[in-house]
């Protein structure tokens, strides 16, 4: 699977751009805030349809402007014809997906049919930041491989957005408090729980020797890491622990139980890396997890994913980036799409590789080919 063709309109800071890919290797190259990283956006926009950086689809809209579109073709799987995925949105509407201009009866239908891997500086937030930015991210990533995953995920957090609204409700004495509704939520709630929460176990089974393959090819093998989901329900009654949790989710005003509320722990040697790894162990622990997120999406999907690596040549010592050349060279990647500030650091990376590569370069939202 490849990206052909990028056509961008008032997308973040461009006003418009026309692009044609190569099949292997295209760089981005400008300064910091040209507009780079904004190519790779919308990149994640056509496969995922929404932002890898901000969390409101508004934000993508460029300043003074009332809508974007990013549209991308491409080619055909197999014998198949090349297909065009256009994602847009106009201020106050709902975010349009259409595949060859047929819009989609839903958003989620379109998750996990072009797979992609965003590889960038800020990995590491998964390591320092709180549980929410792990569970996004396994969330994401099970959302491409399993739809089922999604549609449960979508279920769940549709019926615990409606319970939240119940237990505010309920301090409301004027607006009352419908504890037999609540009831009624709850056994819709606990199955759908407990399914994600299977799924998640089963997924991470399965992931973790992969990833703990890829850090000790980047580590030399020198720790051994481990990734563990933390989670109160496995064995448990989920619909026992919401009655047992009832008075203190009315006193809180909100569902303090279940998957919503799992993390995902990194360790090594027995040790949390957030608080005990270096800098450079937590690099290398980042770069493993999105190296076997690549691993499982290809073989999993049976195509390679979109590889969109941003800004690593300037965030990252040369143990690392040669490591991921070599994967390069070996042609265990697909079409990569990478961002870098400077050319000629690009072109003496890159040198040894006979890929076909494809620069081009990007000023204050304009792009040239170079």
């Amino acid at each position: 699977m490849n990206l052909e063709s990028l056509h961008l309109l008032f997308f973040k800071n461009y006003e418009e751009a026309q692009l044609s890919f190569s099949p292997h290797i295209n760089c981005f190259i400008g300064d910091n805030g040209s507009g780079k990283t904004n190519l790779l956006d919308a990149i994640h926009y056509l496969s995922l349809t929404k932002s890898a950086f901000t969390v409101s689809d508004t934000q993508s809209i460029k300043q003074g402007e009332e809508f974007f579109v990013t549209r991308g073709r491409f080619n055909g799987l197999g014998d198949e014809p090349g297909q065009t995925i256009q994602c847009s949105l106009r201020l106050g509407q709902k975010k349009s997906v259409t595949h060859d201009k047929q819009p989609y009866e839903r958003v989620s239908d379109h998750i996990g049919r072009y797979p992609v891997v965003l590889i960038s500086p800020y990995d590491t937030d998964l390591i320092r930041q709180g549980s929410e930015e792990r569970r996004k991210y396994f969330d994401s990533l099970i959302s491409q491989l399993d739809h089922a995953y999604l549609e449960q995920l979508i279920r769940y957090t549709q019926l615990l957005r409606q319970r939240n609204s119940l237990l505010k409700l309920a301090t409301d004495r004027q607006a009352g408090y419908d504890r037999d509704y609540l009831l009624v939520l709850d056994e819709q709630l606990a199955p759908a729980g407990e399914d994600l929460v299977r799924r998640r176990q089963e997924f991470l089974t399965d992931f973790e020797p992969v990833f703990q393959r890829h850090y000790a090819q980047l580590a030399d093998g020198q720790e051994q890491v481990t990734l563990t989901y933390k989670s109160e329900l496995p064995g448990a009654d989920f619909l026992k622990l919401l009655r047992l949790q009832e008075r203190r989710d009315l006193s809180l005003q909100r569902t303090t139980i279940g998957p919503h509320r799992d993390d995902f722990t990194f360790w090594m040697d027995e040790l949390p890396v957030k608080g005990y790894g270096s800098q450079g162990q937590q690099k290398s622990f980042a770069i493993a997890l999105k190296l076997a997120q690549f691993e499982v999406l290809a073989q999993r999907k049976q195509q390679k994913p979109l590889l969109l690596l941003d800004d690593i040549f300037d965030r990252l010592d040369e143990k690392r980036i040669t490591r991921l050349m070599q994967l390069v060279a070996n042609h265990t990647f697909g079409q990569i799409f990478l961002t870098d500030t400077h050319l000629e650091r690009t072109d003496r990376v890159l040198a040894s590789l006979s890929e076909d590569i494809r620069r081009f370069r990007v000023e204050s939202g304009t792009v040239t080919r170079l």
